[in-house]
């Protein structure tokens, strides 16, 4: 349906010529020769724009913006002025009207301030819808599990969330670290401020220092512009540092730096950045036995895991599994346009006996393919399309270790991508690097 605006002005002429022209442009008009009269039409229907005269009798333009504002809120507000009246229509625009046309206009200037306003209404509304569903997705209640393990980490997050302090995350790949630390940003003071999270793996060590702190132009070859870093673009809200432990040595001195003077320098530059921002850092390796060995630097560990928070893996919490299947389920049903019944007995068995190697990633993509092919209103075994045989399988079969079942998917899924390693490693959520070393591991 076309946009529907109300002209308002004491001028029967004026609201003719207007009406016509909008009405040409594409748009739905509803005329209003009085301020009254206009208050009225509020009552009856609604409006995307309201175009109204600033100066009329009884009723003026600021009493039609303020009814406009408290039943029609998302309404825009143009109003039409004439040139000795301008000081009371910005006034007019500090209480909430979008935009003035001061008299005498041309028509095509009204079609250009009209569109504006519903383009604004436009990204306001979609700016609203997309807030709602990250707070929705990233919510506390978005966080899914009623195992033991799952609440304790649920109690943890909640005493954190509106904390300074700065977080660290240890779990396996695919345990929901990054979901985690979203939640830490999206239920915290910063929550309107950048979220910006890195994976330190996935970026090379010779680009990761200036990726981080940006540098000025000409501060090494190839440096033709002044960069900003990640740490400025996050500052004010949330950075998360994902695999910080695969972070060269040399790099971790300025990451320790940065962290007590509260404060970057960018390569080449010569004033420092103010920092103020929260630090949440992620790691699927023991930092402790890394410490011991010398690659992780110990004091920048303990200024990390001020408050560490360890999630579990899928087989520390398979009572989980039906919750969470059911939950990656109806949200490919809806993406999908499919209606589904649940999973066949023999499916869900598969689920909970399966090591999941890959974690809730590998959860929600096994359940995303199946509903994807499945033919009928149950998800069956042949849907999983697994390629681990249950049925008449030997004991040893259906317990493979953990390396074995991790290797065999990585295979798959190498298999999958045709041996395209960087396809594989974003289908796993690991780097390159990190692929490579779990799958030449004996």
């Amino acid at each position: 349906m076309s946009a529907r605006i109300l002209v308002v002005d004491n001028d029967p002429q004026m609201v003719t010529l207007l009406e016509r022209h909008l009405e040409t442009e594409g748009w739905g008009v509803t005329a209003a020769t009085s301020g009254s009269s206009a208050l009225a039409a509020l009552g009856r229907e609604e409006f995307a724009v309201i175009l109204t005269d600033l100066v009329m009798e009884e009723v003026d333009g600021l009493a039609v913006l303020r009814e406009a504002q408290r039943i029609q809120p998302g309404a825009r507000v143009l109003l039409m002025t004439a040139f000795g009246s301008l000081e009371t229509a910005i006034e007019a625009m500090r209480q909430g009207a979008y935009d003035y046309l001061t008299k005498p206009f041309k028509l095509a200037e009204v079609t250009l301030a009209v569109r504006g306003a519903l383009d604004d209404q436009r990204l306001r509304e979609e700016n609203r819808r997309l807030r709602a569903e990250v707070e929705r997705r990233y919510g506390f209640d978005n966080l899914l599990g009623r195992s033991k393990a799952m609440r304790a980490v649920f109690e943890q997050i909640r005493a954190v969330a509106e904390s300074e302090a700065s977080v660290l995350l240890l779990g396996e790949s695919g345990s929901g670290k990054e979901l985690v630390a979203r939640a830490l940003h999206w239920n915290s003071p910063r929550r309107e401020r950048a979220f910006v999270p890195v994976n330190c793996a996935s970026i090379p060590d010779t680009l990761l220092e200036s990726e981080l702190f940006g540098h000025e132009r000409g501060a090494f070859t190839g440096a033709d512009r002044k960069r900003e870093g990640l740490f400025a673009h996050a500052n004010g809200g949330t950075l998360v540092l994902d695999e910080v432990a695969d972070m060269p040595l040399a790099l971790q001195a300025k990451l320790l730096r940065a962290i007590q003077d509260k404060a970057i320098r960018p390569i080449g530059g010569s004033e420092e950045i103010r920092l103020d921002l929260r630090l949440i850092t992620a790691t699927n390796r023991n930092l402790p036995a890394l410490v011991a060995e010398g690659t992780f630097r110990e004091d920048l560990y303990y200024r990390l895991a001020v408050i560490p928070i360890r999630l579990p893996s899928l087989r520390e919490r398979s009572e989980d599994i039906p919750l969470l299947a059911g939950h990656f389920l109806d949200r490919a049903a809806e993406a999908l346009g499919k209606r589904f019944e649940g999973f066949s007995e023999e499916a869900m068995a598969w689920l909970l006996q399966h090591r999941w190697p890959g974690n809730v990633r590998e959860l929600e993509n096994v359940v995303e393919r199946a509903a994807t092919l499945a033919r009928g209103p149950l998800i069956t075994l042949a849907d999983l399309r697994i390629e681990f045989t249950l049925l008449g399988a030997s004991e040893t079969a259906l317990r493979p270790t953990l390396a074995e079942l991790e290797r065999q998917y990585i295979r798959r899924v190498l298999e999958e991508t045709q041996g395209d390693k960087r396809a594989a490693a974003k289908i796993l959520g690991v780097s390159v690097r990190t692929l490579q070393r779990r799958f030449k591991e004996p």
